[in-house]
């Protein structure tokens, strides 16, 4: 990361090492996820699309609810309803992308995924600066479908545009998750609820098959690199960057998509296709930046100066007075009664 402009080209200090430790840590959580993708893409030959998200997903649900181990009492109708929804969230999301990846390149099917969360930002914000991104992010994918998904399975294509809004869902249903249950417990809870939806299909599909122990054990590196792993990486990278340049920095997803289906499945893409997938990596960072431009400028609207915070403290001040005065004046008539009685008591005395 650059460092500011006073500071001499020298060595990295301590504070820049421990920055790059976070982005170190996100990076490493979209390597894992990715090429825990195209594993799964090798699987299904084995195992079909539907038993590996079945095997994913359970074995993620074991892993967490064995580290979280969350509490299954004390939470309201709503609360277990949230949980509800994020898991059948969840199970749609990781099925479609899998149908995708099935059909289409990892590279394509994770860039038109990415247009979910992109089209989530960009109707939450409601900036008109925004229409840019969403227009380059159109151009992105008008490319990779060479003008009209000709080389693409229209299928294919979608199942990942699906997934996409199902990230979208996942997004807003995460954030209402983590509200209401502390650390990872929501996510715990949500992975079983989409394990155990998801795990009929996976049997109608695969049966037998996802018993056989070569199956099982690449089904656990697919959910150990699709899930556990990155989340874990992501957590502890979110303790130590802002969410903003996490967000950023997942925006590259689909580039690390495109270069483990190159390395592990072997896909290559054309010049128009890596065109394509570099525009929706720009419209998303664009759209990410936007975003936080914003949430700036609302905090910097009304700067809470010392001056300010001087005057606030004053007016908390008077108004506490205020409240207590009425409270001292009725004290007075009381007193006035009090000193009434020792005179008269006094003259009883003589």
């Amino acid at each position: 990361m650059p460092g500011n402009a006073s500071e001499p080209a020298t060595a990295p200090t301590p504070g820049g090492l421990r920055a790059l430790g976070p982005v170190a840590l996100v990076l490493a959580g979209g390597i894992s996820v990715q090429f825990g993708g195209a594993l799964a893409v090798s699987l299904m030959p084995r195992a079909g699309a539907l038993g590996v998200v079945t095997l994913r997903l359970a074995v993620a649900a074991i892993v967490l609810m064995v580290i979280c181990r969350p509490r299954l009492r004390g939470h309201s109708r709503a609360d277990w309803g949230t949980v509800v929804v994020f898991g059948m969230t969840m199970a749609a999301m990781n099925g479609l992308f899998y149908q995708s990846v099935a059909r289409i390149p990892l590279g394509p099917a994770v860039t038109l995924e990415v247009l979910g969360p992109l089209i989530l930002s960009v109707l939450a914000s409601r900036r008109a600066v925004n229409l840019v991104w969403a227009g380059l992010a159109l151009c992105g994918v008008f490319l990779l479908g060479g003008g009209g998904f000709s080389s693409l399975d229209p299928v294919g294509v979608a199942f990942a545009l699906s997934a996409g809004s199902m990230w979208a869902a996942y997004i807003v249903f995460s954030a209402r998750t983590g509200r209401r249950f502390p650390q990872a417990d929501g996510l715990a809870l949500a992975m079983a609820v989409a394990a155990v939806l998801f795990l009929p299909l996976g049997l109608i599909e695969s049966g037998d098959k996802l018993l056989n122990p070569t199956t099982i054990a690449l089904g656990s590196a697919v959910a150990i690199l699709s899930s556990v792993l990155p989340y874990t990486l992501e957590l502890l990278a979110l303790r130590r960057m802002p969410a903003a340049a996490f967000a950023v920095l997942m925006s590259l997803e689909p580039a690390v998509a495109s270069i483990a289906g190159f390395l592990v499945l072997s896909q290559t893409l054309s010049v128009t296709e890596g065109l394509a997938i570099a525009l929706v990596i720009a419209a998303s960072m664009g759209a990410v930046r936007t975003q936080v431009g914003r949430g700036r400028a609302k905090g910097l609207k009304h700067p809470d100066t010392p001056r300010r915070a001087s005057a606030r403290c004053k007016r908390a001040g008077r108004e506490r007075s205020r409240s207590e005065r009425p409270r001292a004046e009725q004290l007075v008539p009381t007193r006035r009664r009090e000193r009434q009685h020792e005179r008269a008591a006094r003259r009883n005395s003589r």
